[in-house]
């Protein structure tokens, strides 16, 4: 992206996280629209506008210093205010209201200001006041996350089949083994894999080494034989699509949910995330200590590890080895769809 409907200051904000701080490119987009709103909503009470004026037709290119400057702590929370109540939610959104974000979108937005005024006020040190310094967030509903028992593990994995059974089972081994993200699967490449252990890039390109159990490595290998008669676009990409590229974020959603239907489980509760929630709670009811999960996992806070510690599952504290996933023994071959 270039962002050129954004004003100079935003722009240097944005290269900093994407130079400096090394954070994705999924990262910063998301700091860019969120900071966008934010702004044009500025706008839109600075100027006096009417009220019912769409924020996606006001032009923040000529925002700069002093306009930030003068932006207060009330300010903030009348945009607060608006994303609760008045923000017209998208068609396809979850949810039954037609308006009003939810708690974890409004505290995505308010994260992304304060990130904002933290860079001016004390990485830059081009403005003195942070208004949103002391701001609190968003009360959130604490949830435990949504993981899937063993035997449901199992199902998902038996019911595997079709063309691509090898290439998705070991997507589906990966997931729930090694308990990577779907970005980061999606990244992997066949120099990745390292005899029983693959290197992952993280969020904020951070790399770490993360160990296949054995039924994992066998799935890899079986699918590299495969693998490696196919010729993609992006010949170092370790999954591939039906046309030819690296396989998409949105492919693995698509055949996650795809092989959920097919085992009998409820598609539209469980995700390629939840595999990793289900990783996790795995290794953790299997007598891994959280320290250890945190490095698998990649959480660069020990905090969100320790939710997964507060799941309990009586037939799972029974595992003895790490993963309970290291002990199964299904295999998916080329002819898996007959």
């Amino acid at each position: 992206m270039t962002y050129q409907d954004a004003p100079q200051i935003l722009r240097e904000f944005l290269s900093y996280h994407e130079t400096i701080k090394a954070q994705s490119p999924k990262t910063i987009s998301e700091y860019y629209l969120d900071l966008r709103m934010f702004l044009r909503f500025m706008k839109l009470m600075r100027d006096e506008l009417p009220y019912q004026t769409d924020l996606d037709t006001i032009d923040i290119r000529g925002i700069d210093l002093k306009f930030l400057a003068g932006i207060t702590t009330t300010d903030v929370y009348d945009f607060l205010s608006y994303l609760a109540n008045d923000r017209e939610l998208h068609p396809d959104s979850p949810g039954v209201k037609e308006h009003g974000l939810g708690a974890s979108a409004r505290a995505r937005k308010l994260s992304a200001i304060k990130s904002f005024y933290k860079y001016l006020t004390v990485r830059t040190k081009q403005l003195e006041q942070n208004p949103v310094k002391d701001l609190e967030f968003p009360k959130l509903r604490k949830s435990l996350p949504r993981y899937l028992t063993l035997e449901q593990s199992t199902r998902l994995l038996e019911a595997v089949r079709g063309p691509n059974a090898t290439r998705d089972f070991a997507i589906l081994m990966l997931f729930l083994n090694c308990g990577i993200r779907r970005s980061e699967l999606v990244g992997l490449n066949r120099t990745d894999i390292y005899e029983d252990r693959i290197r992952v890039v993280g969020k904020g390109n951070k790399e770490r080494i993360v160990y296949m159990g054995s039924p994992c490595r066998r799935a890899i290998e079986a699918y590299l034989v495969e693998r490696n008669k196919i010729v993609l676009s992006d010949d170092r990409a370790l999954f591939g699509s039906r046309d030819k590229n690296r396989i998409s974020v949105t492919a693995v959603h698509r055949l996650v949910k795809k092989h959920m239907l097919a085992a009998g489980l409820d598609a539209s509760q469980f995700s390629a995330h939840k595999l990793r929630h289900t990783a996790a709670t795995l290794m953790l009811s299997g007598g891994v200590d959280v320290k250890t999960v945190q490095e698998v996992l990649g959480h660069e806070n020990l905090n969100t590890t320790q939710i997964y510690t507060h799941i309990e599952n009586t037939e799972l504290k029974l595992a003895s080895a790490a993963n309970p996933i290291s002990h199964l023994k299904i295999e998916k071959s080329g002819d898996s769809d007959k």
